[in-house]
């Protein structure tokens, strides 16, 4: 079962699309040495800047948040809305949040929205998993006054089809992504392995690469977004596939080659399925997390140079009360500490949120506890603004059990 169809079924907790089919996280339950302290003493104070009531406002938000200029957020929920197919939401500074548009079930409409994307004027981008004209996912537009355009709807074949991933914008207007299937339909158990793919300012789309779940190659892109350089080369993940079958690191470059950064292992403490997005820094290096392996088995945080080369910063579970699970993708401040979040462990086995050190010290600044109305399972990253403050979701737990919009004040 694919990531998003999972966060609809809701019902007895949160069961994520893991590995191979045969191996699930069932974040309720989690080895409860886990549970029993904090891995560090918690250095940032929470605040619930909002609960959602699982109605008309929208319901389990598991997609990162935008940050504009004046300081309001921007998100989407995967359930909840007038038609239950989820919701696009803004937060104001105040903590009000406005349902900006409400997707609905039919009429070649998108549904089941993924992240945003905001450029300069207000207008949000997103991809749907769901909807469009062949139900089979589409790309859309919001634009400042509410109003919602369908720019393209996959159609399940050599185009892609049913995309996780958020949107990427570069400077021109033109949108990059991944879709989790589609492309070569024969393969990959008659789902296609996934394509990486390129939207025109007229709606034109190009599928810069098809995976291929052969040879070394990769399947099943799950990871929320796309990080492209000055020379227009695009880095990202696939859950899947690779030499070993654990997920690899990929480059795709302007004119569509791709080349296989880093197969990922299970041995030796290298991770296994990466699902959430890499960051990049001024060097070249990526890092990102694997939900599974590192040398306790919860998954890990890596590094990867400019020659494929891996460094395993931090894996999860080796002390008590320390995060476990991480799938959603790093920030990276200008001093190069990353923060992050896991989906399960922590001192209350709700997920943590956590900051990597450029010496590799890890600490669990915030454990989220899943009652008294804090949120449960965070599965997006995190957003900063120029002080500091760390703002981000929860999936489940609130006062309503629908999930929260955080922030973490150092």
């Amino acid at each position: 079962m694919n990531r998003t169809a999972q966060y609809r079924n809701w019902i007895g907790g949160i069961h994520k699309r893991v590995v191979s089919g045969a191996l699930a996280l069932v974040m309720l339950f989690v080895p409860a040495v886990l549970a029993i302290g904090a891995a560090r003493a918690q250095t940032y104070t929470e605040s619930v800047l909002y609960s959602f009531a699982g109605t008309a406002d929208g319901a389990h938000p598991y997609a990162s948040l935008v940050r504009d200029p004046q300081g309001e957020l921007y998100g989407t929920t995967i359930q909840g809305g007038a038609f239950s197919y989820g919701t696009v939401f803004k937060l104001d500074k105040e903590g009000n949040e406005t349902t900006l548009y409400t997707f609905p079930a039919n009429g070649g409409e998108a549904a089941l929205p993924t992240g945003l994307t905001r450029d300069k004027r207000g207008n949000l981008y997103g991809t749907t998993y769901g909807g469009g004209a062949y139900s089979q996912g589409s790309v859309f537009k919001l634009d400042a006054s509410g109003n919602q355009i369908v720019l393209y709807s996959f159609t399940g074949a050599d185009d892609g089809a049913e995309p996780q991933a958020g949107l990427l914008l570069d400077a021109e207007g033109n949108l990059y992504g991944t879709t989790e299937h589609g492309g070569n339909l024969s393969s990959c158990y008659g789902s296609g392995c996934g394509t990486v793919f390129k939207l025109d300012t007229t709606g034109h789309e190009t599928v810069l690469y098809t995976f291929t779940g052969t040879a070394g190659d990769g399947y099943w892109p799950m990871a929320d977004l796309l990080v492209r350089d000055v020379q227009g080369n695009l880095y990202g993940t696939t859950s899947e596939g690779g030499a070993f079958n654990y997920g690899m690191v990929f480059k795709v470059d302007a004119t569509g080659k791709e080349t296989v950064l880093h197969s990922f292992t299970m041995i030796d403490g290298d991770g296994a399925y990466p699902q959430a997005a890499l960051v990049r820094d001024a060097r070249g290096n990526l890092y990102g997390t694997t939900i599974w392996g590192g040398a306790f088995g919860y998954g890990m945080v890596f590094k990867l140079d400019r020659t494929g080369r891996e460094t395993v910063l931090h894996s999860f579970g080796g002390t008590s009360g320390d995060g476990i699970q991480p799938d959603a993708g790093l920030l990276r401040d200008a001093h190069g500490n990353l923060y992050g979040t896991t989906g399960a462990g922590g001192a209350f086995s709700s997920g943590t949120v956590f900051t990597l050190d450029t010496k590799g010290n890890e600490s669990v600044v915030y454990s989220f506890r899943g009652t008294g109305g804090d949120g449960q399972y965070p599965a997006a990253g995190l957003v900063r603004n120029a002080r500091g403050d760390l703002y981000g979701t929860t999936v489940g737990g609130g006062a309503y059990g629908y999930g929260t919009i955080f922030k973490l004040t150092p």
